[in-house]
């Protein structure tokens, strides 16, 4: 295999390697966002869906919130006012 042939076969490999890594994290946003969806589904008025989605960005999914943990939305959920 010539020189050429190497470095273009490289090319690919790193190429494959950066579209295979960039869609991993859209998968994790993705996730993040629809288990904000979820909780907010469950929880109503008391989860703040949008401060969790906001989260998601940010952290760019690496946090993902789990209805069923506590401690995993504990930062999204909030008080009602006394009316």
């Amino acid at each position: 295999m010539n020189t050429q042939t190497r470095y273009a076969l490289l090319l690919l490999v790193a190429i494959a390697v950066l579209i295979l890594s960039t869609s991993a994290g859209a998968n994790q946003i993705g996730v993040c966002i629809r288990n904000c969806a979820q909780c907010k589904k469950m929880f109503g008025s008391y989860f703040e869906g949008q401060l969790c989605a906001d989260t998601c960005v940010k952290f760019k999914g690496k946090i993902i919130p789990d209805c069923e943990d506590a401690s995993s939305i504990a930062p999204f959920i909030t008080k009602l006012a006394d009316d």
